[in-house]
Order: C-alpha cells, then sequence, then structure tokens
C-alpha cells in the first residue's frame, strides 16, 4: 500500500476517501506518526494523487459534502479522544462560533440545573414592544440564545457550528456577526406577532444562515459556502412542515430568518469586491 496523503484531522481524509469510494478507487485510513494517513494500492495510486490534491484545493466542495451525505459507512474507525473530539470542534470554527455555542450551551446547562426561572426573567421576549421603553433592547435578541430541550440545542448547534463555521471561516467575523444580529432579531420580532412572546432558539439564525449559503450557492457553485441539495431540501420541509400545523415551531423565526439570510447572501454577492 502508498501513502497518497496525510491529514491531521481524520474527518477530513473520511470525507476524501467517501468521495473516492463513489468513484471506484479504494482508500483506507491508517493512523501514523505524522497524522492520519489515505492509502492505496500501487494500481489505483496515480488516480488517487490527483484525487488528493484536488479535494486539498477546496475540501469544503459540495462534492465531497454530497458523498458523505450519501456514504452508507460515515465512521471513521478510529476511537476519538477528548483532545481530538474538541480540536475537531475548533478546527471547524471561528472564535465567534465558538463563542455562542458556548455560550448556548451553558445557558442550556443552567436551565436545567435549577436556573430556568432567573434566566427566563433576565433573557424572554418583552410581553408588549412598548414594553422595550424602559431600555431592554436585549430582549429582541436573548430569546435566540435559549433551548427548551436537549434534542432543540443540539440541533440548532450543529447546523450553527457547520453553517457559522464555514461563513465565518470563509467571509469574515463582521459577516457572520451582522447575520446574527439582525436574523437573530428580526425573525424574533415577526414571530412575536404571530405567535406571542413564549419562543426561543437559535432556529432563526441557522434558517438565515441556510438563506445566506443557498444563494450565494446557486450563484457561484464553485463557493465553499454552496450547500448540498440534501441539505437544503430538508430543512425547507422542515419550515413547510411546521406551517401544516402538525408540529409546534417558531414559523415566523424560520421564515423570517431564511428571508434575512437570502438578502444579506444578496448583498454579499452585490458589493464583494470583484477579482
Amino acid at each position: 500500500m502508498k501513502i497518497v496523503g496525510t491529514f491531521a484531522n481524520p474527518r477530513l481524509a473520511q470525507a476524501l476517501i467517501d468521495y473516492c469510494r463513489g468513484q471506484g478507487l479504494p482508500l483506507q485510513l491508517q493512523a501514523d506518526e505524522n497524522g492520519y494517513a489515505v492509502v492505496t494500492d500501487e494500481q489505483h495510486f496515480e488516480a488517487a494523487l490527483l484525487e488528493f490534491e484536488r479535494f486539498v484545493e477546496n475540501p469544503e466542495h459540495d462534492r465531497y459534502l454530497e458523498a458523505s451525505w450519501h456514504s452508507g459507512d460515515q465512521a471513521v474507525g478510529f476511537n476519538y479522544g477528548r483532545s481530538d473530539f474538541i480540536q475537531s470542534i475548533k478546527a471547524n470554527a471561528g472564535p465567534l462560533t465558538l463563542l455562542i455555542l458556548a455560550l448556548c450551551v451553558a445557558i442550556w446547562i443552567g436551565w436545567n440545573i435549577g436556573f430556568a426561572q432567573s434566566i427566563f426573567a433576565l433573557t424572554h421576549f418583552p410581553e408588549t414592544l412598548s414594553g422595550l421603553d424602559n431600555g431592554q433592547w436585549w430582549r429582541l435578541f436573548t430569546p435566540s440564545l435559549i433551548h427548551f430541550s436537549a434534542a432543540h440545542v443540539v440541533f440548532n448547534l450543529l447546523w450553527w457550528w457547520q453553517l457559522g463555521g464555514k461563513v465565518e471561516r470563509h467571509h469574515g467575523v463582521s459577516t457572520l456577526l451582522t447575520l446574527l444580529l439582525v436574523a437573530g432579531t428580526l425573525p424574533n420580532i415577526a414571530q412575536y406577532l404571530l405567535a406571542g412572546p413564549n419562543f426561543g432558539g437559535l432556529s432563526g439564525v441557522v434558517y438565515a444562515l441556510v438563506g445566506y449559503c443557498w444563494i450565494i450557492g446557486w450563484r457561484d457553485p464553485s463557493s465553499p459556502l454552496a450547500l448540498p441539495k440534501p441539505y437544503v431540501v430538508m430543512l425547507l420541509v422542515w419550515l413547510v412542515m411546521g406551517f401544516s400545523g402538525f408540529m409546534n415551531m417558531a414559523n415566523g423565526a424560520h421564515l423570517g430568518g431564511l428571508i434575512v439570510g437570502i438578502v444579506q447572501g444578496l448583498w454579499w454577492l452585490q458589493t464583494r469586491p470583484k477579482d
């Protein structure tokens, strides 16, 4: 067996392996002193090397994401230690992504160890918009940081880590911060007008990230922000299900976030520096 390339992050190596498997190239993953080596036999080495070189140029291209999505065996085959797991999280996110992730986790933990009433009193959306007259403008945003169940927080934060991390790495922290603040505020107002003040969660921001990445990928399919079609379809189906009445979801925040993300994506496409 010959070494095609070596990765520090085994999940990146697995993305290449998943893609090459679909191209008929049998790659394997082995641990060595330099990290995680992708190896193949002599017969397939040259073709695999070309795919490796193409992969390292743009490892987030949707062809690799789609290959991993459709792969029936997505396990890397290694036992991740705590440090590997944390390193993997850091490698796929910037400081703002990690800060919001940690803040939401901390709030959720506090909510579940006896501080729910205090947290809700500090962060809930005002009963009436006139209640903002006393200067508590943060309440327009802070419901985005509250989650009411383990599934709720895990679902939202996985998408935030995945998509927010990509936006921060490729378009900068200021772009992500703008999207976070706008999509964490305006969709909350829409949700309040639609169903009242009792809601929470980062899903409005998640849908804004989906809208932002989708519109940019639609206009520029080579963009590292381009989303695999199954991602978009799944979240749009989820959005429609919310409006169907079968599920209790913050539909105003979801739809409002999607619109915010699309608008910000179009704005970025119009104002980005031209080559």
